[in-house]
C-alpha cells in the first residue's frame, strides 16, 4: 500500500488533526516508511509466539466489590464553594454555540 496526499488529509480528518499544507509531504514521507516497516514485520515468522494482552504476564488481583459509605453527603458537600443539599456546582464548561 503506498499513501498518497489524499491518504494524509483523509488520516488527519479522521483523527481530527489539523495539518498544513506544508506540512503533508513531510508526512506522506513518514507514513510510507512506517508502513514500510510493518511490511517487514509482516514477513517475520510468529507461529511459535504466544499473543499477548499485557506486557507482562502478572494477573490482576482483583478485590470484592462492596458498596460502603465512606463520608456523608454533608460531609463530602461541606467544603464545596457552591452547593446545594445534594450536589456540588459548577461553572459550565462545555459551550455548543459551535456545534454544526
Amino acid at each position: 500500500m503506498k499513501i498518497d496526499q489524499q491518504t494524509v488529509y483523509k488520516v488527519a480528518d479522521l483523527a481530527r488533526i489539523e495539518i498544513k499544507d506544508s506540512e503533508v509531504d513531510a508526512l506522506t514521507l513518514e507514513m510510507n516508511k512506517i508502513l514500510t516497516f510493518m511490511e517487514k514485520l509482516n514477513e517475520l515468522d510468529t507461529t511459535s509466539v504466544k499473543p499477548l494482552v499485557y506486557m507482562n504476564e502478572q494477573s490482576n488481583v482483583w478485590r470484592e466489590d462492596c458498596v460502603k459509605s465512606e463520608i456523608s453527603t454533608h460531609e463530602g458537600l461541606k467544603n464545596a464553594a457552591v452547593h446545594n443539599e445534594n450536589f456540588f456546582f459548577v461553572p459550565k464548561i462545555i459551550d455548543n454555540s459551535n456545534r454544526g
